[in-house]
């Protein structure tokens, strides 16, 4: 019996496209070789699409698209291709067919929905979350939005858009209002902690909004939540399940980029130290919100537990980190699947999804 094709895409027009580069090495190295053929497809800082059929360890240190043998792709969206034209020196195109997509893309234009179009577009099943759940994850105020009238905790919060910003000074007065110090200012649409500030000041809290705007056309300012940082590993389609709890303890007051990658900046704890009750009603939180927003294959569900026993959610990432210190992989190790069974359990419910088997 023929390997499954799997195509990992990798890189993209995004801020977080070295992270994808890191992620996308651990998901190359752990797909289980004897049931999957990995078919690798680079998308450069500029947008370019590259198929790479060189050594892995050229992703890691961004030397992968000086690779000589490096081939100009497109993903067609015609589902009779199934698959990618590889665009020859000739002049000519050969198609690259493949059984199913693993997007590493993190961030804009891969996490957004934006991409995951084109996948249903071709026809092909493809990891993760779809076109409007991917959407609607990305931008936290339309987030926001959703779980509240789903009736789940989220803290409170205040939109500005771009076109605000000549009134800087008026808003900022109606923040200060509405919420409470310390507040987080971050782009609506962004991962990984980027562009985000803690401020506790309405100067500082001007100069964050301006920083944020140099991200995204969109910016929430939230109200500080005082409470532990806890994740929850979700994975499945239609009857998802959670892992334990993982609980984050930051070294410099929140969880930003350098925290979710490097493993100096923060300390990890699975599981997570509270109670046994306490996780039951987190997992309990993670689904509902899971479901709530229409994710599909995995995301992580992340969020604060109060003194009071009060859960605030704070994001569902649906194309979470796959680094070897990521939270979702460590997660899933936990509830006893391996790296390789990981990764096998959600290409096959990329095909659950389709309605397709690959056996």
């Amino acid at each position: 019996m023929s390997r499954v094709r799997v195509a990992v895409i990798f890189g993209g027009v995004s801020n977080e496209h070295d992270i994808s580069l890191i992620s996308a090495t651990h998901v190359i190295k752990n797909i289980p070789k004897d049931k999957f053929e990995v078919i690798c497809i680079g998308i450069t800082k500029k947008g370019r699409w590259l198929f790479f059929p060189g050594d892995v360890s050229m992703l890691k240190d961004g030397t992968w698209d000086e690779y000589p043998d490096c081939t100009p792709c497109i993903l067609s969206p015609d589902p009779i291709h199934k698959g990618f034209f590889k665009l020859l020196e000739d002049g000519s195109v050969a198609n690259l067919k493949v059984d199913c997509i693993f997007p590493v893309l993190h961030g804009k234009n891969g996490e957004d929905g934006t991409i995951q179009g084109l996948f249903t577009l071709s026809g092909i099943p493809y990891v993760g979350c779809d076109v409007i759940s991917s959407a609607n994850c990305m931008d936290k105020d339309i987030a926001h939005i959703i779980f509240e009238h789903a009736g789940i905790k989220t803290a409170d919060w205040y939109t500005i858009n771009d076109y605000e910003l000549s009134h800087l000074d008026e808003i900022a007065e109606k923040i200060v209002k509405k919420l409470t110090f310390p507040m987080f200012v971050k782009p609506s649409s962004c991962g990984s902690s980027i562009g985000i500030s803690k401020v506790d000041n309405i100067e500082d809290l001007k100069d964050g909004i301006k920083y944020a705007f140099t991200h995204d056309s969109k910016v929430i300012v939230e109200s500080g939540i005082i409470g532990r940082e806890v994740e929850c590993a979700v994975m499945g389609n239609a009857k998802p399940f959670p892992s334990t709890i993982g609980e984050i303890q930051p070294v410099d007051g929140f969880y930003d980029f350098e925290g979710k990658y490097q493993s100096s900046s923060c300390g990890l704890f699975i599981p997570a130290r509270i109670s046994d009750e306490d996780i039951k009603r987190i997992q309990k939180v993670a689904i509902k919100a899971y479901l709530a927003i229409g994710c599909k294959g995995l995301s992580r569900v992340d969020c604060f537990l109060c003194e009071n026993g009060d859960i605030y959610l704070n994001e569902i990432n649906t194309l979470p980190g796959f680094t070897s210190i990521s939270m979702y992989p460590k997660l899933m190790e936990n509830y006893g699947m391996t790296q390789s069974e990981i990764l096998e359990k959600l290409i096959n419910l990329a095909f659950e999804r389709a309605d397709v088997s690959y056996e």
